[in-house]
């Protein structure tokens, strides 16, 4: 739910606080304080919601109707803690574009972990809450547009299918940020499974901590996210195969609807294997592997088609610091870990494969043949310039598109190869079709339709175009054509674009 005024409530600042529902444990916050530094969220003046996410709230078992006031606003800022609440800045380090870098929470705070009537953790996380003993000379604060589009983009990734964090809810601070200009301050509240990054175990291991300090890092991310490798006969090497198999299948997701991240340096890669950070990201339309979008890529490091590779160095760099762990003697230990590691292309594979099959409409399958199908596809698309997202929605395994570039030679020839393909399984073609559907994307968000939408939220202050995108996102596999505009790619290319970090 977008809001563009909210009625007051007629309740009290800390009576929503306490009427909310907010059931907080703090187990990070237990952790010895090397972990983190105790802070609190710095008060602005003027709090405004403009974005509740309603439908989150429940889910948290939280009560939409303490939060969608005033009173709420002075939470999601801030300025009143939730009871339960245990705010800290968390520590941690991270490879920036491959440099190394001591970092740590320097716009954001952690309120404390949200329990749900189910059982489950959350982190609720201020992000844009005012300086912290990490910011490194920045001012802690956020700018709206980057925190709207992480809303954006993070609500559009959950819809479809990918793991993510949430956002629950954006407010404007009523103070400006200064980056090249004087834009609105705004602050984001974010949903995680957790924090816990490739980064903290990098700070651990940098600081050099107490001896047991990786030790506790370690235990505490299997209790809270793999648990069931505490009876492991070696719990940290399977802990390393765990956190690489999310990891694959993320990137093999991201891979599939032409998600493009942007900057995946190590203190952006959650062990819980969510995407996390929504900068400079954003979704590709032409088909092309070095699409990069982001200004801070001038060397496309993280172009769509070095993820993969991205993300494997990434654990690479993980697997460095459990090694004090893997085993007593540091040899055998880096023996455990390369052979771990030389896994990671081929289970990536694995999961692409299948969501590249699943995308034409395929088995599971192996077959070297299958591969060349697909590499054909892209291949045609790379040099026809077609859109990535339109082109696997259009497929039909009964009749060719009708568009003039699919009528061309070139494509007609893949199209008959794919035919002789679907012919070989034994389904009925409608089936086919039903489950393409499912795997194929019909709406992304586009970027001139995130640009246009973030323009009138921070400019006119008209947040009309990006609640209508966001409900248009809100179901990506189902044709909805009062949607259809959304759904249109770009009637000219985007020579140029470039998405910021908002930092």
């Amino acid at each position: 739910m977008i809001t563009e005024a909210i009625t007051p409530s007629t309740l009290a600042e800390q009576t929503a606080a306490q009427t909310a529902g907010w059931r907080f444990d703090n187990s990070y916050a237990r952790l010895p304080d090397y972990f983190r530094a105790e802070w609190k969220p710095t008060s602005v003046p003027h709090p405004r919601l403009v974005v509740f996410n309603e439908v989150l709230a429940q889910e948290l078992g939280l009560n939409p109707a303490a939060l969608r006031s005033d009173d709420g606003a002075q939470i999601f800022a801030g300025n009143v803690l939730p009871e339960g609440a245990q705010p800290i800045a968390q520590a941690y380090a991270g490879h920036q574009f491959g440099y190394f870098a001591l970092l740590g929470d320097g716009r954001a705070i952690l309120l404390g972990e949200q329990l749900t009537p189910d059982g489950r953790r959350f982190d609720i996380q201020l992000k844009g809450a005012g300086q912290t003993p990490f910011s490194r000379r920045g001012d802690g604060r956020a700018a709206l547009g980057p925190m709207l589009r992480e809303w954006l983009i993070s609500e559009a990734m959950y819809a479809l299918g990918i793991p993510t964090t949430r956002s629950l809810a954006v407010v404007l601070t009523g103070e400006p940020v200064y980056r090249e200009t004087a834009l609105p301050g705004a602050i984001l509240t974010r949903v995680a499974a957790s924090h816990i990054r490739v980064g903290t175990f990098e700070y651990i291991a940098a600081r050099r901590q107490p001896p047991e300090a990786l030790k506790i890092l370690a235990d505490y991310t299997i209790q809270r996210h793999y648990p069931l490798l505490a009876d492991a006969e070696n719990p940290y090497l399977s802990l390393l195969y765990a956190v690489m198999e999310r990891q694959a299948k993320l990137i093999s997701q991201w891979m599939a609807v032409g998600f493009i991240h942007g900057v995946m340096n190590t203190d952006n890669m959650a062990l819980s294997g969510e995407t996390i950070d929504y900068g400079p990201c954003a979704f590709m339309d032409v088909y092309d592997p070095t699409t990069v979008f982001s200004s801070i890529d001038t060397g496309g490091r993280y172009a769509y088609g070095n993820q993969p590779q991205m993300a494997h160095w990434n654990l690479i760099r993980f697997a460095e610091t459990l090694i004090p762990l893997l085993h007593p003697e540091q040899k055998q230990a880096i023996t455990l870990a390369e052979t771990a590691l030389e896994t990671f292309p081929y289970t990536y594979g694995r999961y692409w494969r299948e969501n590249m099959l699943a995308k034409l409409g395929l088995q599971p399958s192996s077959s070297t043949e299958d591969i060349v199908l697909i590499k054909n596809l892209l291949d045609w698309m790379h040099h026809r310039q077609a859109d990535f997202t339109r082109t696997f929605r259009l497929l039909h395994p009964q009749a060719l598109p009708e568009e003039d570039l699919y009528q061309q030679e070139d494509f007609k020839n893949w199209y008959a190869q794919w035919q002789q393909r679907l012919a070989q399984q034994a389904e009925p073609l409608q089936a086919v079709q039903a489950r393409m559907q499912h795997a194929n994307p019909w709406i992304i968000p586009r970027n001139h339709h995130v640009e246009r939408a973030l323009q009138l939220a921070v400019e006119q202050g008209n947040f009309h175009y990006l609640k209508l995108l966001h409900e248009a996102l809100a179901h990506p596999y189902e044709e909805r054509p009062e949607f259809a505009t959304y759904a249109e790619p770009p009637t000219e290319r985007m020579p140029g674009y470039k998405t910021f970090c908002g930092t």
